[in-house]
């Protein structure tokens, strides 16, 4: 524990803890990505994919054990029993801040494969991450292409990920939860932006029946949404997260491949999404009363 630091100094130390096993397992992963060019054949392409998400499974233990060991986060974690570590999943939730990433990839490492999402082209040149993730198949979107463009390069990532088990992540929301934002779109929900189902609804109609399931997971901070600094020097947090397995019905796959029945998707997405709203409620104002209720005890 580092409880006993500056939170700045505490938020430091790990900083470059976090660095340090980034750029160590991002040369792995380089040294893994010449090999796959130089050998351009399908079964050692495979062989790399491979050799490469479980570098990319060591980044994540050791970056959650450092947080184990250095904070004290209180986890409130419900739902992530029967999960698989070999099976294809679509995993979809709300998106706060940066922390969100953290969370899903400490609460959900070896039970379910490594979690993959569609990334800016632009981010293909951050240093030692850009081409870890290019070596990790993540799928690169342009930021200023046309919606036909981008599903073609969602198809082409799925081609991929046909290959090895995966766990696709989607934020549907499409960009990070703020008040201001959720005005001026004019949200329905309190606590949620309006979800976007073009790339989910590709995602399903390329994978189809290989997926195991959806994965719904809902994220709530009871203390206040926190950024990725003030996570770092904070020394405790409660963190809530909710996970529900939803089935890849026969019907949920018609309703995103025959156009007739895309209205019928949207309107599930908006369901799911207005649930998920509720429950960030319920869960928020559990934890105000659990609050309340140990205030009053120490007036008491």
């Amino acid at each position: 524990m580092l409880g006993f630091l500056p939170a700045p100094l505490q938020g430091s130390i790990l900083f470059i803890a976090l660095a340090v096993n980034t750029i160590f397992c991002s040369l792995l992963l380089y040294v893994v990505a010449l090999v796959k060019l130089l050998i351009p054949i399908h079964s050692w392409r495979i062989a790399c994919g491979r050799q490469a998400n479980a570098i990319a499974r060591g980044w994540v233990g050791v970056n959650s054990l450092g947080l184990k060991l250095a904070k004290n986060i209180r986890w409130d974690v419900q739902g992530i029993d029967a999960l698989q570590p070999d099976a294809w999943y679509l995993l979809v939730a709300n998106h706060q801040s940066m922390v969100d990433i953290v969370v899903l990839q400490s609460i959900f490492h070896r039970k379910i494969p490594f979690l993959k999402f569609f990334l800016k082209k632009e981010l293909i040149w951050v240093p030692f991450l850009g081409i870890a993730w290019w070596t990790l198949d993540f799928p690169f979107m342009k930021r200023k292409s046309s919606t036909r463009r981008d599903m073609e390069t969602t198809r082409n990532a799925c081609d991929k990920f046909r290959l090895l088990p995966v766990t696709i992540m989607n934020f549907v929301e499409g960009t990070r939860f703020t008040t201001a934002k959720r005005e001026k779109e004019n949200s329905p929900f309190t606590y949620l932006l309006k979800p976007k189902p073009g790339g989910m609804a590709v995602v399903l109609n390329a994978l189809g029946q290989q997926l195991h399931s959806i994965l719904d997971v809902t994220i709530v901070y009871p203390k206040g949404i926190p950024g990725l600094w003030t996570f770092l020097c904070r020394n405790s947090m409660e963190i809530k997260v909710r996970v529900k397995q939803i089935p890849v019905t026969v019907d949920l796959l018609e309703a995103v491949t025959d156009r007739a029945l895309r209205v019928r998707f949207k309107d599930w997405l908006d369901k799911l999404w207005d649930e998920k709203d509720k429950r960030m409620g319920t869960l928020l104002h559990q934890s105000a009363r659990k609050a309340d209720g140990v205030e009053d005890n120490r007036l008491g």
